[in-house]
């Protein structure tokens, strides 16, 4: 090798600092910089494989570091997972390039785009500080990729137990039984979650529960701003019913897991669940007044309130096969549960206000990826092959441990 892979990498790291900017421009641009950056810029490129082969080492080299300087809480882990577009004009079957391996995939992105994209999934610590991130292709679920991830940190960086905090879509039977353990008699299990619980998916033993006036309780609690706000709030444990998947896959294995279930109100999410269910009805009346003026993209969030609406496969227009109407009857449905929201946990011993803000601590998370995606620059993404897209995200999650 006749280049310093120190040098490339440190000039990628000091670029993102301060001109977050293509691999292509900070190499053009690197005269700005003190260093005497003595390579080309298909050593830049060449060297990415080589950061890739590092990544994991890296990351538990950069945890080892934080727990020294700073001390690390590894109990509590809190994960979620974004995606990322990428500015090419076609998917990887249809590259020209036989030989490219990649993991850019169509799949569901978050801010509705039909770009290719990658997903990240990212564990952070109970301080906001990253642990350790994973990408997986775009046409993935999340939710079986968050498993893998947690045990491979509890390996790398010889964590006893982890109590996973996560957002409702990870909230599946097969996550929670086995960070739960599969013997749900035995309380010896090592690790333990706490996961949103969505209320309107939920069965209806578990709805009733929820608008049942007996068991709630109001507290007092301070907001940001030294207010003096109503807390109503209730919970239980609750001996769960759950389907897993046996060892062919398939969903079969009925199993019992016991868990504490919390359910709190809240005025200013009922305003706000309000407010966004009737920016989507009003939509969609306008909809239905000239359907020929949507299609099924641009009518995103609002068909859940249209009765009779369907689309053409091919080119996505509103077939007018059965007269459209508002869906009465769900905005009904969906107004009795406005303002509440709900959490459930392994970890029973815990009061309600604990799990709320073991579980508040998600927003840090989410704020991490606001900032990866903005000022860091993330996107667009332009690299292609696996290693290369590995490394590209290992250069942002170093300047967020920097961060």
């Amino acid at each position: 090798m006749e280049y310093n892979l120190n040098s490339i990498f440190s000039l990628l790291i000091f670029n993102r600092f301060l001109f977050p900017s293509s691999k292509r421009n900070a190499y053009e641009t690197k005269e700005r910089f003190f260093d005497n950056f003595n390579f080309s810029l298909d050593d830049v490129y060449r060297a990415l494989g080589y950061f890739n082969r590092y990544s994991q080492e890296l990351q538990k080299h950069l945890h080892a570091r934080v727990c020294s300087l700073v001390g690390r809480d590894s109990e509590k882990a809190y994960y979620d997972v974004t995606n990322y577009y990428f500015e090419i004009l076609y998917e990887d079957e249809d590259s020209p390039d036989t030989e490219r391996k990649v993991k850019r995939k169509k799949g569901p992105p978050k801010e509705h785009r039909k770009d290719p994209i990658i997903q990240m999934g990212l564990l952070m610590d109970s301080n906001g500080i990253p642990m350790a991130f994973h990408t997986f292709s775009g046409n993935e679920s999340e939710k079986t990729n968050m498993l893998p991830a947690v045990q491979r940190v509890k390996k790398d960086y010889e964590i006893g137990r982890i109590i996973v905090v996560a957002d409702r879509e990870l909230n599946t039977s097969d996550n929670t039984s086995i960070l739960s353990g599969t013997n749900a008699s035995d309380e010896k299990n090592n690790d333990g979650y706490v996961y949103g619980q969505s209320i309107r998916g939920a069965d209806s033993e578990f709805k009733k529960w929820v608008l049942e006036s007996d068991g709630y309780v109001t507290t007092i609690e301070k907001n940001k701003a030294g207010e003096d706000v109503p807390f109503k709030h209730k919970s239980r444990l609750y001996a769960k019913e759950i389907t897993k998947k046996d060892s062919n896959g398939t969903r079969r294995l009925k199993m019992k897991i016991y868990q504490k279930q919390m359910v709190y109100y809240s005025d200013k999410y009922a305003k706000k669940q309000k407010y966004e269910r009737e920016k989507a009805v009003a939509k969609a009346k306008a909809l239905i007044q000239n359907p020929a003026n949507y299609t099924k993209a641009t009518s995103y969030g609002c068909t859940a309130y249209i009765n009779n609406i369907s689309f053409s496969k091919e080119t996505g227009e509103i077939v007018n096969e059965k007269e459209l109407s508002i869906n009465e009857e769900k905005i009904a449905k969906e107004a009795l549960y406005d303002g509440y929201y709900s959490i459930v946990t392994s970890e029973k011993e815990l009061s309600d206000k604990e799990i709320r803000d073991i579980y508040k601590g998600l927003w840090e998370i989410e704020e991490s990826f606001k900032i990866i995606k903005s000022e860091f620059k993330t996107r667009p993404v332009f690299v292609s092959t696996e290693e290369h897209i590995q490394a590209h995200f290992l250069i942002f999650y170093n300047r967020q441990k920097c961060y």
